[in-house]
């Protein structure tokens, strides 16, 4: 109990310092946290292990919160290639579908990264799976096909060029076509550490053939976190603010597995991303953060709390996606926004009114 109320004095003092911003005005910066596969019973479980109660996560301190629907276009369970597309462009698209008009005429449809891009803004995306995985590409690439890794890797370099590409793995991108496309590729957490970010203009790290679990121990590979700070200290140079989406890709392929203490690890390493994200924002009224999922995995249930540093006692329904609704926190310009009813193709259409200052009205 003594734990408990110091820890959430010290959530208030943090969120006092943090999120006193204001609901209108612009965004000049945009940060997206997607935890892959991260539905309600994941964050409760992780807030019971982590410290002795559900709802305990700082995110979940955010002034504005609601759920969202995640079907597809022709599913009633999405999977990330249609739910990333469906949250970059406001378009609901076949499950395997990376954002292009499908169902349609198979057009490419312009993503939230390419359209802050236009503003003039600084891009990026970091992931703990591979740099061409399905969440990141619905933000920086078009193909009809999730699987296509060379042509999302192609997209990324030839076509919305984000400054910041960071992910565990490269699965289609080549040292040769990173170099040729004017990217500073590097592999290693220090080499991440050693960058100047003051000066950095466009990077490239893919770290290892994959990131491994937090519960695993990662090595000399980065940790989200870390990825999370070097991007904001690279992208917050540009006078005009930037777009970064941040995912924790491996929540998802622990609750694949039904790997609970793999999916708590995934889950906490996710909330000290976010917490260091708060931190970058600490004073700031310019920015909107946005905390969610693409989808849940795993059709997690929880039956008992155990206690602080025990895993709950659960119950999985299956070893693939479901159809929960997600949780979506908001904290910044226009959180107001991120209310209510809401489906995922929602998240387009806020966060492009907040970097437009389209100061509708809520629903």
């Amino acid at each position: 109990m003594i734990l408990w109320f110091f820890r959430s004095a010290l959530i208030s003092a943090l969120f006092l310092m943090v999120c006193s911003t204001p609901s209108y005005g612009q965004a000049r910066n945009v940060i997206l946290m997607i935890g892959d596969g991260m539905g309600p019973e994941q964050i409760r479980a992780a807030g019971m292990y982590a410290y002795g109660e559900a709802g305990t996560l700082v995110f979940e301190e955010f002034p504005f919160q609601t759920r969202m629907t995640t079907n597809s276009a022709d599913h009633e369970v999405t999977d990330s290639a249609a739910a990333a597309s469906a949250m970059a462009t406001g378009r609901k698209v076949n499950n395997g579908v990376i954002s292009i008009a499908l169902p349609g005429d198979k057009t490419d449809v312009p993503t939230l990264l390419e359209q802050c891009k236009s503003f003039k803004k600084s891009t990026g995306l970091v992931t703990t799976v591979p740099i061409t995985h399905a969440t990141p590409a619905g933000f920086g690439a078009h193909d009809g096909s999730r699987q296509s890794d060379w042509e999302i890797a192609k997209d990324y370099l030839e076509r919305s060029r984000p400054e910041v590409l960071l992910g565990g793995g490269s699965l289609g991108m080549s040292k040769v076509a990173a170099d040729s496309s004017g990217y500073r590729m590097f592999w290693t957490a220090q080499a991440l550490h050693d960058l100047d970010t003051e000066t950095a203009e466009r990077v490239c790290g893919l770290f290892g053939t994959e990131i491994p679990f937090e519960t695993d121990g990662v090595g000399g590979l980065p940790h989200l976190s870390q990825m999370a700070e070097r991007a904001l200290r690279i992208l917050d140079n540009d006078p005009d603010g930037f777009f970064l989406m941040i995912e924790g890709g491996k929540i998802d392929w622990a609750c694949h597995d039904n790997h609970l203490p793999r999916a708590i690890g995934e889950v906490i390493e996710f909330e000290r991303a976010v917490r260091v994200v708060l931190n970058w924002a600490k004073g700031r009224e310019d920015t909107l953060i946005i905390v969610t999922a693409d989808h849940e995995t795993g059709g997690l249930k929880i039956v008992k709390n155990n206690g602080v540093g025990n895993y709950p006692t659960v119950r999985w329904s299956t070893k693939g996606h479901s159809s929960v609704k997600v949780p979506v926190y908001a904290w910044g310009v226009h959180a107001q926004r991120f209310s209510g009813s809401m489906d995922n193709t929602d998240i387009h259409k806020y966060i492009l009114e907040a970097v437009t200052s389209k100061e509708t009205e809520s629903k």
